[in-house]
């Protein structure tokens, strides 16, 4: 079993609207509300993938009972811990013309240090009978900064492979924790080694050194695929995994569906190069739909020949 840990679940609407210009009236040519969240997100997609999955988290007021509905309509497993102030409703507009996208997200319900305490209670539980637990998104507010790590450092006692995808100073203590796998985009890596990335000789340094920082397991995002240190039996080494871009219907979640791929591939026992193919496949299958974390496996097997991963430190294709 796999579980995901979204503490700062919402109701995801997106809008698609033809040339998109602040401050104009609009109308919208099609609209997308679910479940989401980073950690809901992959769920789902995970779930396209025939994984076993379970959804956990926090979830308040009509907007959380309508988070776990949606959910349980997509036959999606969840146990959610709920809260007393109300979940938060994320918005994002799609201009189809462009492939730009604009989000507005709300903070988020204050969790209270009990609700913490039920959570951990529960995750607890619920890792009795799992393998991997993937922590992603944000942390709301109430909830500090060092609830991943501490969560992590758990896990690690018990044998599970753990998994975070978030950013600011969660993702620097949970890195501490030393994860099996941190996978942030080029913007949250930037932050947490404290540079600015100017070439992809930038980018592979970053993965070197968000493993030299706890991380057994470093993979960055890009727009066309991911920089990665991957563990050998000679120690860490540095691959680019990549495919040609193509025209997005939408860019949200692609890093949640590329996560899932990856997650989803481990979980089944593949070798890290494949898990990267695959968490890179699905990535690109998802931009041609409007909702994060929705993918076609069969669309994503045919992309899976057109992604190349290439050694760092050779030069040579990998596979």
């Amino acid at each position: 079993m796999i579980i995901t840990v979204t503490l700062n679940a919402a109701i995801d609407r997106t809008l698609s609207v033809p040339n998109f210009r602040p401050g104009r009236r609009h109308r919208t040519v099609d609209t997308q509300t679910m479940a989401g969240g980073k950690g809901v997100n992959v769920a789902r997609a995970l779930k396209h993938l025939g994984q076993p999955v379970i959804a956990t988290g926090f979830a308040g007021g009509p907007t959380g009972t309508r988070i776990v509905e949606q959910l349980t309509d997509e036959s999606i497993l969840t146990d959610f811990v709920r809260i007393r102030e109300e979940s938060r409703t994320n918005l994002s507009v799609v201009d189809p013309t462009t492939g730009e996208q604009t989000e507005v997200n709300e903070r988020g319900a204050t969790v209270t240090s009990r609700e913490m305490e039920l959570f951990h209670d529960k995750l607890l539980y619920l890792s009795r009978g799992a393998e991997v637990v993937v922590f992603a998104g944000s942390l709301p507010p109430g909830v500090e900064p060092d609830a991943y790590a501490s969560l992590i450092r758990e896990l690690r006692k018990q044998g599970l492979t753990t998994v975070v995808d978030t950013d600011g100073e969660p993702l620097r203590l949970a890195v501490r924790a030393e994860p099996d796998v941190v996978s942030p985009n080029v913007l949250e890596a930037e932050e947490l080694v404290g540079h600015e990335f100017n070439d992809d000789e930038d980018r592979v340094i970053a993965v070197r050194e968000m493993v030299g920082l706890g991380a057994k397991e470093a993979i960055m995002t890009v727009e066309n695929g991911c920089f990665a240190s991957i563990p050998t039996e000679t120690g860490p080494h540095l691959v680019q995994a990549r495919v040609e871009p193509r025209e997005p219907v939408a860019s949200v979640g692609s890093g949640d569906a590329f996560l899932a791929g990856y997650v989803a591939a481990r979980y089944s026992g593949k070798p890290p190069e494949e898990c990267l193919r695959f968490g890179v496949a699905c990535g690109a299958e998802s931009v041609q739909r409007l909702g994060a974390g929705v993918i076609d496996p069969r669309e994503v097997d045919r992309l899976l020949p057109e992604v190349e991963l290439v050694s760092l430190e050779s030069g040579a294709e990998v596979g």
